[in-house]
């Protein structure tokens, strides 16, 4: 073990630290992970865990959710310029001015969001449960889907009994899959199974074999029969699907598909992080209080 992984672990144990890591980070920062997993493992281990500091290695509103769901507990980024372009492209101040033409609809807001949207939904959701999330709704006729519209636009067909509006948001990595990119891909390899998040455009989407979430993803990987997989979603996943299924082989589906934000955190800084104590993510009790409703809302559908 190198000196830099003998550092961290010792200061995660004298600090009662958990490092919980997101599918998409570099292959070194999911291999110390205490827990690896999508925006919905990630947001229920963090409800759960009993340590006193959480290393969050993902983007600010994932880390935001988990010091929304353990107020006591510190959270801590090893870079605080990992951010989310799609939870950028609604303010809180937006949604609220939303809400006021469609007052009758039910606010649900994908974790890709900030805590100040959260503070205004009704419910939140992942890539995951969106679909279980909108059918928990039965009294809901009309649903306020934010921020992504793709996924909204995925949701809406499982649920057709239910009008949409959508906010024109999305996520710059998933769109940057093309349709000729999954076509070629399949031409070239006719066996492999297709996976896509429902964060692509609506006709990558319908390309594929399934649509899941990350955490799905890794699931279908194991599960199938299939030896080889065209992945349409970020890149970063790659180092994990590989790692817990070495007989397989898996085919990303754009050399585009890269969240530069995703990659900002490294070794050193989660080392760094740690030494300092840097970096602390909170909330105002103010904007935590009311986002903690929605995301417990969502957690007790799961």
């Amino acid at each position: 073990m190198s000196i830099l992984l003998e550092k961290i672990n010792k200061l995660k144990k004298d600090r009662n630290a958990v490092i919980l890591v997101h599918n998409y980070q570099i292959g070194e920062v999911q291999d110390i992970a205490d827990y690896i997993g999508d925006s919905l493992g990630l947001s229920i281990q963090a409800s759960k865990t009993k340590a006193d500091t959480i290393v969050f290695c993902g983007v600010h509103f994932m880390a935001e959710t988990a010091a929304i769901v353990n107020p006591k507990k510190t959270v801590i980024m090893p870079d605080l310029n990992a951010g989310c372009p799609m939870a950028d492209m609604i303010t809180a101040e937006e949604l609220i001015a939303e809400k006021k033409k469609f007052p009758e609809a039910t606010v649900v807001t994908y974790v890709n969001s900030s805590a100040a949207v959260k503070a205004e939904s009704d419910i939140c959701c992942t890539s995951a449960n969106a679909v279980k999330v909108v059918r928990s709704l039965k009294d809901s006729q009309e649903i306020l889907f934010i921020p992504d519209m793709y996924l909204g636009n995925y949701v809406s067909k499982k649920v057709p009994d239910k009008k949409f509006i959508f906010w024109n948001g999305y996520c710059p990595t998933h769109v940057a899959i093309l349709v000729e990119d999954i076509k070629k891909l399949k031409e070239k390899y006719p066996d492999a199974e297709v996976l896509v998040h429902p964060e692509c455009r609506p006709d990558v989407v319908d390309l594929a074999d399934k649509v899941l979430s990350t955490g799905g993803m890794v699931r279908e990987a194991k599960a199938s029969k299939a030896k080889k997989f065209i992945i349409g979603t970020e890149f970063g996943i790659i180092h994990r699907l590989k790692k817990e299924n070495p007989e397989k082989e898996f085919i990303s589906a754009s050399k585009n598909a890269i969240c530069p934000n995703m990659k900002l955190t490294t070794l050193e800084k989660i080392l760094w992080s740690l030494e300092e104590m840097k970096n602390r993510v909170t909330v105002p009790e103010a904007i935590s209080s009311r986002a903690r409703v929605a995301i417990e809302r969502m957690l007790k559908i799961v």
